[in-house]
């Protein structure tokens, strides 16, 4: 073999490893099964965690002793979530947990209720999309809607509060009186009270019936009907985190028609307000006949009425008894 075929046949030859170093074959490397599995799960559409709101009670959110729920659904029939479906034994809790309550959120000074009021309206604004969108599937309205519904519960909510000590100087007064003593007038709160939510707006229609309630002491009982659980029990999770002592808020959800009878029947309820009731219905009149066995006071519904306008005093005053102290001076 000539000189010039032996150099072409070594170089041809493949080059010897160096002693440190590995060659390696480049293969196919087939993953392991976990990590099959772990890919194909990342890769399917789950499902959503389906809740099941349970009422507001005490300051704690039990189920229903029923064990009862019902879907709640949006505007389009589309399911949104399940809410537990109140019961009269329900009802008998929220009022004992409601009278266990009021004494002391009745000696809080105005000045702390009024700072409480103003931790719930800060705290509703910040899950402000989640309201707003809560808002929008139930009662089918634009998004605008719903934002707008919110803002104007949050400035209600604000409004309360400016109240809660200037209710004894609008309220009250001192009373000219002949002979040598003081009269004196002042509103104190009158016990428990039984609100029946209006279905819409869910949100503002529920806010404008517990905050005057509360504002001037009582404690509160409150139905809020079908779909507005949704609102109606994530407020009672913003009360639930705002310092306002458990008891003076609770929450029942379901049906008015079922709830609102033995409310109005319990003598340990001291006020009935008929906001989510129709004017001139059946129900508010055999209500109404229930509600005088103990002489509670009734704030009737009004037809038409505007959630949205300017609710001045109207609201505060039939929760509030006005108690004059005559005092002898001079002698």
């Amino acid at each position: 073999m000539s000189e010039t075929k032996k150099k072409a046949a070594k170089a041809a030859k493949p080059a010897k490893a160096a002693p440190d170093e590995v060659t390696v074959p480049v293969t196919a490397v087939e993953a392991p099964e976990e990590t099959k599995a772990a890919v194909t799960t990342a890769a399917a559409p789950r499902s959503s965690v389906r809740k099941t709101y349970k009422l507001y009670i005490g300051g704690a959110f039990p189920r229903s002793e029923s064990g009862r729920s019902y879907a709640v659904t949006a505007s389009s029939g589309e399911f949104i979530a399940n809410a537990a479906q109140a019961s009269r034994k329900d009802a008998r809790d929220a009022v004992r947990a409601a009278r266990s309550a009021q004494p002391g959120w009745s000696k809080a000074t105005a000045y702390n209720r009024g700072q409480i009021l103003y931790r719930i309206a800060e705290m509703l604004e910040e899950r402000r999309d989640q309201f707003a969108q809560q808002i929008a599937d139930v009662e089918g309205v634009a998004s605008a809607a719903a934002y707008a519904q919110v803002d104007a519960a949050v400035d209600r909510w604000v409004w309360y509060a400016g109240w809660s000590d200037k209710l004894t100087q609008v309220l009250g007064s001192a009373n000219p009186v002949a002979g040598p003593y003081w009269n004196v007038s002042a509103p104190e709160p009158t016990g428990v009270v039984a609100l029946l939510a209006p279905a819409a707006p869910t949100l503002l229609g529920l806010t404008s019936v517990i905050a005057p309630a509360i504002v001037g002491g009582n404690a509160v009982v409150v139905v809020a009907p079908d779909a507005s659980a949704v609102p109606a029990v994530t407020l009672g999770e913003v009360m639930a985190t705002s310092d306002l002592p458990g008891g003076v808020v609770n929450i029942l959800t379901g049906g008015t028609a079922e709830l609102a009878p033995w409310l109005a029947s319990h003598l340990d309820v001291n006020a009935l307000d008929l906001a989510g009731v129709p004017a001139g219905s059946d129900l508010a009149r055999d209500l109404e006949v229930a509600a005088a066995e103990n002489l509670k006071r009734v704030v009737r519904p009004k037809a038409g009425y505007d959630w949205s306008a300017d609710p001045g005093l109207g609201r505060i005053k039939p929760f509030l008894e006005t108690k004059t102290v005559w005092h002898p001076i001079g002698i």
